[in-house]
């Protein structure tokens, strides 16, 4: 359904070629900055992809790291997740929706929510992108360790509703290839779905955050019901996001973005290139620009 990882090496390559070419250009600056950024973004999802093919440990010990996972919440008294599919499942339309959802609304959610802050919230387009970046490599890196989603436990009472109604993204079996299928802990897609809130909500006051929100909390029930993650996925995950906040900010600070406008023109001054920029104007020179998400 999407992109191989082949073809996001090539997308890759292709912006990467882009970037060194404009690298020696005078003008639009900000063109550069948007191939730089969409060869890093390809270049992650092709390590994304691949890294969900890669596996330091045998598949076998995955279903015993996932049935040791289900232990420890209970030790916790984490909800369980059987008792919250079982609650879904008697209705076919919402399981059927959460199928359709867990499958089509990561990547995409990610990629509009990218574009509304380079465009739209440039200062703070930089440290997004990086805990964006330090948050997915956490998960990949810890993804190594394959660990066994619920819907592989029908003991437990679990049921695997994308293969009940054909909707599956995944094999049917656990063999050598199924690595992706048991990349289960941490959660990446709720790691993105919390970074995209968390955003959206401290950078807009418009009345759009709260979509931002509603994805996330549509993201942790959607993994839920369809037996796809455990709880303790969705807050590794979102506790990895956190700890890649803290490094942001102390890189970062409150300091501006240095990402120039998308209409950024060299102007001569005193023999020298500026660069005029919304930023860079004296204050009060704009008016009427809007600052919230339309």
């Amino acid at each position: 359904m999407w992109l191989s990882w082949r073809w996001g090496l090539v997308a890759t390559l292709v912006f990467a070629g882009m970037s060194i070419h404009l690298r020696h250009s005078e003008h639009r600056p900000g063109l550069r900055v948007l191939v730089n950024e969409l060869a890093l973004m390809f270049g992650l999802y092709t390590l994304w992809r691949i890294c969900g093919s890669l596996s330091v440990m045998e598949v076998d010990g995955a279903l015993a790291r996932g049935r040791h996972l289900w232990h420890i919440e209970r030790w916790l008294h984490l909800p369980n997740e059987a008792t919250i599919q079982g609650w879904v499942l008697p209705h076919r339309w919402l399981v059927q929706f959460s199928n359709l959802y867990y499958a089509v609304a990561h990547a995409p959610a990610l990629g509009i929510f990218l574009v509304w802050v380079f465009f739209r919230r440039r200062q703070s387009y930089a440290p997004a992108r990086t805990a964006l970046v330090l948050t997915t490599f956490a998960c990949l890196l810890i993804q190594l360790v394959p660990v066994a989603p619920p819907r592989m436990f029908p003991d437990l009472g679990f049921v695997d509703t994308a293969a009940k109604y054909g909707q599956s993204v995944y094999a049917a079996t656990v063999g050598p290839n199924s690595f992706n299928q048991l990349s289960a802990m941490p959660s990446v897609h709720v790691a993105w779905a919390v970074i995209i809130a968390w955003y959206t909500w401290t950078l807009s006051r418009s009345r759009w955050r709260y979509v931002g929100t509603g994805h996330a909390v549509m993201t942790v029930f959607v993994v839920t019901v369809t037996a796809n993650h455990w709880l303790s996925d969705g807050i590794v995950a979102a506790g990895l996001f956190a700890l890649s906040v803290v490094v942001v900010d102390r890189v970062y600070g409150r300091r501006a973005d240095p990402l120039p406008s998308l209409d950024a023109q060299p102007v001569p001054v005193g023999g020298e290139v500026a660069r005029l920029t919304p930023s860079s104007m004296p204050s009060g020179s704009i008016t009427g620009t809007s600052t919230d998400m339309a």
